[in-house]
């Protein structure tokens, strides 16, 4: 089971890595009310709940998994619509949306891939949209590619997924690549998923509570769950979150 799902059975809402802080200051940033909002990849709904409490005149999520698809509709009780398709290739009318929104999806694509979600992204918005993001960084600009592999290599064995973070330049230079003009104002996090006080602060303390009470009952899942912290912990002068808006030229 890939890390983030094995989190959510255990009972943790709230998957990105900047945690709740960053994604609240990139919602701020996108000025989401009555804007045509896409959300790409939005999981549990956490964020897609909180995109619906900021007022846009529409929100569409674009899932792969049938599951996260019924699972969001439900939660979100018609407040707006998740369909099951692709992130780069979504099914959605040219210039359709005033922002595209996602959240720790990017990270588990290779560049490659990246670059065709982030073109998908840029034919949806229209003129003058914002593409925001909020994904697993590395930092400093410049770091070697050996610790990068080296990364690489530790995050998949942990979570099971191969993540491929970038560092902000290179986040920017895909993003520039794909037809954007990338704002200045680049923010980042702490990459703290599993410290228990940013656990609190995501989850306040009966949701902290529930997840360290399935944690002591499922011994299997805690071992996994311990590599991980070990991993991000290993990594944390080079693991970062960061938060970019990048816009569609006029």
């Amino acid at each position: 089971m890939a890390g983030h799902w094995l989190l959510a059975r255990l009972g943790k809402r709230v998957l990105r890595p900047g945690g709740r802080e960053l994604t609240e200051r990139m919602l701020d940033a996108a000025m989401i009310t009555d804007s045509d909002i896409v959300e790409l990849a939005p999981g549990l709904g956490r964020t897609a709940q909180e995109i619906i409490r900021r007022g846009p005149r529409s929100y569409r999520g674009i899932d792969t998994d049938p599951a996260a698809v019924e699972h969001t509709n439900r939660r979100l009780g018609g407040a707006g619509t998740v369909t099951q398709a692709d992130a780069a290739n979504t099914g959605l009318p040219d210039a359709s949306a005033d922002i595209v929104f996602g959240e720790a999806m990017l990270t588990m694509q290779s560049d490659r891939a990246k670059l065709e979600m982030m073109t998908e992204a840029f034919r949806i918005l229209k003129p003058g949209g914002r593409y925001v993001i909020h994904e697993l960084g590395l930092t400093p600009d410049g770091l070697d590619d050996a610790t990068k592999q080296e990364i690489q290599r530790a995050l998949a064995k942990s979570i099971k997924v191969n993540a491929r973070p970038l560092t902000s330049e290179e986040w920017r230079a895909l993003l520039t690549r794909a037809g954007f003009t990338v704002r200045e104002d680049t923010r980042f996090a702490p990459m703290r998923l599993l410290q228990p006080r940013r656990i609190i602060a995501d989850e306040g303390i009966s949701g902290a509570l529930r997840f360290a009470r399935n944690l002591m009952s499922m011994p299997e899942e805690r071992s996994r769950v311990l590599g991980m912290r070990r991993t991000f912990h290993e990594h944390q002068k080079a693991l970062t979150a960061v938060g970019i808006v990048a816009e569609k030229p006029r």
